[in-house]
């Protein structure tokens, strides 16, 4: 049985890229497609340092570094790889991965970390964010992701299975494609963030700064609290403006960009890990359970799932807060002052535990021996 892996892009080391790594050390030997492949050669282990087969878009002006601005032509891209001489397809995607083309006699499996969130329902969201919400500019990016809608819809009868990270994801793969998933969450590997009950007297978020994570709704919520301390890590398009809004408030650090090391001895001896966007699955608020540290959590998305929410079941493991405000933040910080000693540091640990990538990847290699076995492939 001949296997290919298709992932959308190869240019940094991410959570798509960890998950990827994941199903190779389910399939070692799959070959790997993608639209375009810059990684370094000393960042390639994690894809067993495989040659990667990629699209025309690898070979166009300024590809390496303006990769996203050529969305319109990644449809008819991922559609030109050639797959035929594989039995079993795996694609990861995020965008356009999905739309690979197959024959009636190969079997299509699409792990969907998520439709592609800026054509379908944050749209609006992520034109205003760009700027391009209105004038020219903004009614050619709208036709695009309308055009970008079609494709993604039609290529969905492409899929002969869907696998979701999430039951948040599952019902948005329904509302987009009218098309059932199955939920098995993606691995974490918890080895590498141990336990440790001994916290100090700060809180801490850590992600890249980009406008969707509301990291500078975090620190302004901060702002607001100047009895509370918050270490903030991570960098990214919004540092400078996020770093306005800390400036002068001196219980309030911004740390950029540090080694993991770093990251997770804050992880463990934080109070509480605060996570303020809408994911699908979300990594790092597991990541900080495995670590013994509760969260507080925007109350929605992947979240829900990865965290009990205290007052909403047994051994809470942190706290939501309702709306990306300032103020509902506040609230949940205050009421989690109020009543953290209701959350155990052991429950945290060991609702992580399932999450763990020994899972996922029993969970996701029983179902896909099921389809093998099913169809008489060897």
């Amino acid at each position: 049985m001949k296997v290919a892996i298709v992932h959308d892009w190869l240019v940094a080391y991410g959570g798509a890229e960890q998950f990827l790594n994941d199903l190779l050390s389910i399939y070692p030997k799959a070959d790997i497609f993608a639209l375009v492949d810059f990684l370094p050669k000393d960042k390639r282990d994690f894809i067993l340092n495989k040659k990667v087969n990629t699209s025309f878009i690898q070979k166009l002006p300024k590809a390496k570094t303006k990769y996203r601005s050529y969305l319109p032509f990644m449809p008819m891209a991922i559609e030109q790889l050639d797959l035929s001489k594989y039995d079993l397809i795996i694609s990861s995607s995020h965008c356009v991965a999905k739309g690979i083309i197959t024959g009636p006699d190969q079997i299509h499996i699409s792990y969907v970390h998520s439709p592609i969130r800026y054509a379908w329902d944050l749209q609006n969201q992520y034109l205003k964010e760009a700027g391009l919400d209105k004038g020219l500019k903004g009614w050619i990016a709208k036709a695009i992701l309308h055009y970008m809608r079609i494709w993604d819809t039609r290529t969905a009868n492409g899929v002969d299975y869907f696998i979701a990270n999430s039951k948040f994801i599952a019902r948005r793969i329904w509302k987009c494609y009218h098309r059932k998933a199955n939920v098995i969450y993606s691995g974490i590997n918890l080895d590498d963030f141990s336990f440790s009950d001994k916290k100090d007297d700060f809180y801490f978020t850590a992600s890249r700064m980009v406008p969707y994570k509301k990291m500078d709704l975090i620190v302004e919520a901060f702002t607001q609290m100047p009895d509370k301390k918050l270490i903030v890590i991570g960098t990214g398009p919004d540092f400078d403006k996020i770093q306005k809004i800390a400036q002068g408030h001196e219980n309030i650090k911004l740390m950029g960009y540090q080694p993991f090391e770093v990251l997770k001895d804050h992880m463990q001896r934080a109070k509480a890990f605060v996570f303020a966007a809408e994911e699908d699955f979300g990594r790092v608020p597991v990541e900080a359970q495995a670590c013994g540290t509760p969260v507080i959590a925007f109350g929605k998305g992947g979240a829900l799932e990865t965290v009990r929410g205290l007052g909403i079941k047994d051994k809470p493991t942190g706290i939501f807060f309702d709306k990306q405000t300032k103020d509902s933040l506040i609230d949940a910080v205050n009421n989690f002052e109020q009543q953290a000693n209701l959350i155990k540091y052991k429950d945290c640990r060991n609702n992580a535990l399932e999450f763990g990538l020994d899972k996922f990847r029993y969970n996701f290699k029983l179902y896909v021996d099921k389809i093998i076995e099913k169809y008489n492939l060897k």
